[in-house]
Parts: structure tokens; C-alpha cells; sequence
């Protein structure tokens, strides 16, 4: 089933605690985005069916307290939301984005809750699944932007800033995605402009053959 915009969308207030959240076994159950966007080309104009989309793709990610390696945007998947919903709320929520959603998620793994990294067993092991954002606002104001900061970066310098192994494997799965993906020739628009002074920026993509308009 096609998942639809989540109620939470339009809340002044991240969610806060676990009573709804979903578990399979011993796993917490976690759903994330990779938020990314196709930079304008020299001409111009921007698509997805040329031999240098990796080239000008970047993707968004967050920063957290005491850390300077980055994240991307995930969460615990509540039993209120499709699969779609919770990694479309964990993007505005804790990035302040909205955009379209991939239809097939970039995979799934198997990883510890940041307070569990140095435990031992299954304590604290979540399976998340990750798909991909395309992009279509960037919100000024966000529910956690206290705690997470932003920044737009080029795939490529995004692997030395990942926290974690399995984020950098999905951004290969992302690669992977946008090039079947360019085979259809889906074309973004030229970019809007957002934050100039940060070097933030962004695209308003249409929605693909296969996608799901989230927001």
C-alpha cells in the first residue's frame, strides 16, 4: 500500500518517547531517508539521464550534539504510520525537509541504538530501513533544530562523514537507485536557492514514474 503524508507533518512538535513504537522480536523497528538533491548543470538545466548525475548530486545530512561526523535523518517507526510516513516525519522533523519519497526502499540494516554501541548481545539492536528523499522544500524552522544542525554535501564527501559503516553502504544503494532511476530520463527543475550564505540550496523535482508524493 502506497504510504501518504504522515498527520505528524503538519505538528509544531517532534514525538517524544517509545509507546507506540513497533518491534519485530528483538529488534526496534527504525525507518530514515537519505535526503538528497541534483545540482543544476553548467547549461543551466538539470537531468537525470547523463553520465554525470553522481557529479552533481548531493545529499543532506544532520549533524548531532559533540559530534562532528554526520547522519542522516531516522527514527523509531510507530505502529500509527506506514513505513513511508515514519521515514517522511524523521525527515521534517529532525532536517526540516519535505519531498518525494522512493517507492523501494534502499535496504535494510541491522545496527545498535547510539546509547547501545558498546553493549554486548542484542541489547539495543534496531533494524532500520532507509530509502531516498527527493527534495522539494527546505523548511526554515524545524521541530529539532536545536539538536540537529544541517548541511548540504557532495556524495562523495558525504562517506567521510558518516558515522557508520552501513550509512555509507546505503549511500551506495542511493547511487545505485538514481543511475537505474536515469535510464527513465526523470529531469529536475534548476535549483531554488535557500541560506546562500551557507551554501544551502535545493531542487523542486517532479514526481517519477514509481515515486510517492509525500508532502
Amino acid at each position: 500500500m502506497a504510504p501518504s503524508s504522515p498527520p505528524s507533518m503538519n505538528m509544531a512538535c517532534a514525538r517524544q518517547g517509545r509507546l507506540r513504537q513497533r518491534y519485530e522480536g528483538c529488534y526496534r523497528l527504525v525507518s530514515g531517508c537519505i535526503p538528497y538533491m541534483i545540482k543544476e548543470d553548467g547549461e543551466n538545466r538539470s537531468s537525470l539521464q547523463d553520465d554525470h548525475v553522481l557529479e552533481r548530486l548531493q545529499v543532506l545530512m544532520i549533524s548531532t550534539p559533540k559530534r562532528s561526523d554526520l547522519i542522516f535523518p531516522k527514527g523509531g517507526w510507530e505502529d500509527d504510520e506506514s513505513i513511508g510516513e515514519a521515514a517522511c516525519r524523521e525527515a521534517f522533523e529532525e532536517a526540516g525537509v519535505k519531498g518525494v519519497l522512493s517507492g523501494t526502499p534502499l535496504g535494510e540494516w541491522i545496527f545498535k541504538s547510539k546509547s547501545k554501541q558498546n553493549s554486548c548481545g542484542l541489547e539495543g539492536a534496531c533494524k532500520g530501513f532507509m530509502y531516498a528523499l527527493q527534495v522539494t522544500e527546505l523548511l526554515e524552522s524545524w521541530p529539532e533544530q536545536t539538536t540537529h544542525g544541517r548541511r548540504w554535501v557532495p556524495v562523495e564527501e558525504a562517506y567521510g562523514l558518516c558515522r557508520y559503516d552501513w550509512m555509507r553502504e546505503a549511500l551506495d544503494k542511493l547511487k545505485e537507485q538514481l543511475l537505474f532511476t536515469a535510464g527513465d530520463d526523470l529531469s529536475v527543475s534548476p535549483p531554488l536557492e535557500l541560506e546562500s550564505s551557507a551554501g544551502l540550496y535545493m531542487v523542486m523535482p517532479p514526481v517519477a514514474e514509481g515515486a510517492v508524493a509525500l508532502c
